[in-house]
Parts: C-alpha cells; structure tokens; sequence
C-alpha cells in the first residue's frame, strides 16, 4: 500500500511541551534545539492554536532564521476549545499564520476529533474550508488528529476521503489499550490507505521512565539505549508512517532522539519480543494512562493541576515510591487546587483524549494523599 512522505525522515519534532523559563518558553534552548533537529537532516515541525506560546515560540526560533525550504510545518484548527462561533474557529487559521509567520502549512490539521466534538467540525464547514484553503495554496496537505475509537474513525475516512493523512495516537502501551486502540485505529487508517503521523509514542512521556520490570527488559538487552527509544522506534517501525512525533522539552532529549533516529532502524524480530513482554507487564499496571496533554485544565473551575496530581499518583501505583508521591503531590496541589476542591462538573472528562475518569481518579487522589490526620 502506498503513502505520501515516504522521503520524510522519521523523527517530527513536536512543539506541545517546549523548555519554560519562569516568563514563558525559553527560547534560547528552542533555537539550539531546532539547530541540532535540522543539521541532523530532520524537518518536521508540529505545533497547534491551542499550544499555548508554541506558534510564536517556532517563529522566533525557526521561521525567521530559516529559508522556508529547509522545514515542514504542521498546525491544527481545534473547534473544541476556545471556538463558541463558526467564524471563531475560522479565524485560528489565520491566526496561525500570523503567529508563524509561516506563509503557509506543509501540514494542517482538524484537531483532536472525538466522539463528543466530531460533529462540530461539520456543523462549522470546517472540513470545506481547510480544502478551500488548500486550494489556494495554504495548506499542502489536510489531515485530521483522533482520539476515539474504530468505528468512528472507518466513518470519518469514508466520509472524507480527501484526507491526505491522519494523526493517531500509537504507542506500545496502548497498543491492545480499549480507551485508545492504537491497533485497531492503525489498521483502519491503513484499510483507508491513509498515511499516518504518529503522537505520543512515548506516552506523554510516561515511556520514557517505565516500571523498573519493563526498564530492565530493556536496559538488558542494549545498556546503551534510553527507553524513549523503544517506544519511538516501535510506532517508527510500523508501515505507513510519515513521522513519528517527540514532544522534546529539552537539548539533552533532543540530543537522545537523534542518536538512534538519524540512522534509523526498524526494530528486529528480537525486539519487537522485548517490546511484547514490556505490553504484557503494562497491562497489569494500576497507573493512571495520562499523557499530561493539560486539555483537562483549560476550563476546570478550580484551576487543578490534573496531570501533575496524576503523575504524582504515579509514583505510588506504577513505581511505589510513597515518599516521592506525596512531596510530588505538594508541589502540585496548592491550597484550594487540591483534588479535594474538585466539584465534580466533569469538563476535564469531555475534553480529555484518553476518556478517563478523571474525577473518579481525583476522589482516589483524595484518599492517598489528603487523610486525615489522627
């Protein structure tokens, strides 16, 4: 079956979790960053409206020191958040040129489409007018990014056969995982024939530092690869990928991605075992699956901070570090933003793309680290 992007190399830098300083992105670090990205032979780029700064950060840090030939950009128009109105929706695109400064996207994107919002997308025509803006040269190639299941997907692609790629979710973890189907909505895009960009191979970064039984599968058999690389190299080695995204936060992650992605190798029989009993052993796990995307913040009335009381939860559930997770929870839930302070409105469970029960996990948050003292 064939694709587009066969000649686009296989590492996307993703721009959702940029290095901060205490002002905003560091910008500094994003340009060295991008340096090493491009002098690597890399040019994929992904950013969206709703990651807060990212536009303007990839601005400053690639668009104005680069010629426009040397990357591909992505960007997304998400009619979830942030877009009450047709028009309101609309005007992200243009906003997203502006802020790039890009003069146009190599790759654009219907953002986030799920069973709750799909409907959205056709009530503000927006499937018609990211073809319009195709047609006039803005656009190069239309996609959609997703976050339901198999049957919705099949619907969508038959749908809109346009479509030039999609953007799934695809990691080893969540590979058989029912909430995301990485499998099954990989094989429907592949029935469609539909090329695909890859987000979260490394679980929002949950991956990258596995249980210490999964480490050891790894570090066992090659001492000298990180176990990001596993997970990258895994949705990498699938058929019909454009890119692979990494949402790099730093230089030294950077660093790590390039020296086992720029002479990429598919993962061999051997591996592809090793990465079958990591899925075993992780199907057993009590972690929270989040991958601290933070569209769950947007519109909590108490400004919770969920994904980082939930990576707190995870020390104890997945890693059984106690002390840690209760320090971690410190930090985290500041007085009034605690998980106890949670109403129970449920609009992080509409706007989160893993389908959690995010006030169920909130309540057994209140029980780990809020009893009380006797």
């Amino acid at each position: 079956m064939d694709y587009f992007g066969k000649d686009v190399p296989k590492l996307g830098f993703g721009l959702m979790r940029l290095p901060r300083k205490v002002l905003g992105t560091d910008i500094e670090q994003v340009k060295n960053m991008v340096d090493l990205f491009l002098e690597a032979g890399f040019t994929y780029f992904d950013t969206a409206f709703v990651y807060i700064g990212s536009e303007a950060a990839i601005k400053k840090a690639l668009v104005d020191r680069y010629p426009r030939d040397r990357y591909t950009l992505a960007s997304k128009l998400n009619a979830f958040i942030l877009a009450p109105t047709e028009s309101a929706a609309k005007k992200q695109f243009s906003t997203s040129l502006e802020r790039t400064g890009a003069g146009y996207f190599d790759y654009y994107l219907l953002h986030a489409l799920m069973e709750n919002n799909y409907t959205k997308y056709d009530r503000f025509h927006l499937w018609d007018f990211v073809q319009e803006q195709k047609a006039k040269g803005l656009i190069r190639h239309v996609g959609f990014s997703y976050h339901a299941g198999p049957e919705l997907l099949d619907k969508l692609l038959t749908t809109h056969p346009e479509v030039d790629f999609i953007q799934l979710q695809i990691n080893y973890a969540d590979w058989e995982n029912p909430s995301v189907a990485s499998r099954a909505n990989y094989e429907v895009a592949r029935k469609h024939g539909v090329s695909i960009t890859v987000m979260e191979p490394v679980k929002g970064g949950s991956l990258a530092k596995p249980s210490a039984e999964v480490k050891k599968l790894f570090t066992d058999y090659n001492p000298e690869l990180s176990c990001a690389s596993w997970a990258i190299r895994f949705a990498a080695s699938l058929d019909g990928i454009i890119t692979v995204l990494s949402g790099m936060s730093n230089v030294e992650q950077m660093k790590d991605n390039l020296s086992y992605m720029k002479d990429f190798h598919p993962l061999n029989e051997e591996e592809q075992e090793i990465i079958r009993k990591a899925q075993r052993i992780l199907g057993h796990s009590s972690a929270i699956p989040c991958t601290a995307c933070h569209y769950c913040t947007e519109g909590c009335p108490r400004k919770i901070q969920i994904p980082d009381i939930f990576a707190a939860m995870n020390r104890q559930l997945g890693n059984g570090q106690i002390a840690e997770a209760e320090s971690a929870y410190r930090e985290a839930a500041l007085p009034g933003h605690r998980a106890s302070d949670c109403i129970g409105c449920r609009q992080c469970e509409r706007a989160c793309p893993q389908h959690l029960p995010v006030v169920d996990h909130l309540k057994q948050a209140v029980t780990l680290f809020e009893k009380p003292q006797l």
